[in-house]
């Protein structure tokens, strides 16, 4: 077989895998605003919900709140991050997010978040992992709590 034929089929096994989720996810370990480790390996059993967003972007400051709920709704069966993008300075987006009812844990968009994620094509993106630490689902565009509480069941929505 010819290398890059080979290497095409590697592509594609590996590409059908990832979208099936027998791939887990690349791991993050990233610290928010209040110096905690969050890292994807410390969660496991636990679903994830890592929303990214940034104060210019009205649809995602529209969702803040609702995420929030979501967040307390599940207690400890799922953590949620948020992850401000675009920003210029700590303390303004911290009391930012709070003003808009950001109350799970911050983190600011580093290039660390950037290497762990790769760039977001568009805002709001969120991506749920699964408690094996696969991607379950991932959007770009807005999320509701019953949306996030539907994927925590185990259904399958469409992105």
């Amino acid at each position: 077989m010819h290398i890059s034929t080979l290497y095409r089929v590697v592509l594609k096994v590996a590409s059908v895998a990832l979208c099936a989720g027998i791939l887990s996810a690349h791991a993050f370990e990233l610290t928010d605003t209040a110096g905690s480790p969050q890292r994807l390996a410390d969660l496991k059993g636990k679903w994830v919900v890592v929303n990214f967003w940034a104060t210019w972007c009205a649809p995602c400051v529209k969702e803040i709140p609702d995420i929030a709920v979501f967040a307390k709704e599940q207690g400890d069966k799922a953590r949620v991050l948020g992850v401000a993008l675009d920003w210029d300075d700590e303390k303004q987006v911290t009391a930012f997010a709070r003003k808009v009812g950001h109350t799970y844990p911050l983190v600011l968009g580093t290039d660390a978040s950037e290497k762990a994620f790769g760039k977001m094509k568009g805002l709001p993106t969120t991506i749920v992992y699964d408690p094996a630490g696969k991607v379950a689902y991932r959007k770009t565009g807005t999320v509701t709590r019953e949306l996030l509480a539907r994927i925590v069941k185990g259904e399958k929505v469409p992105n």
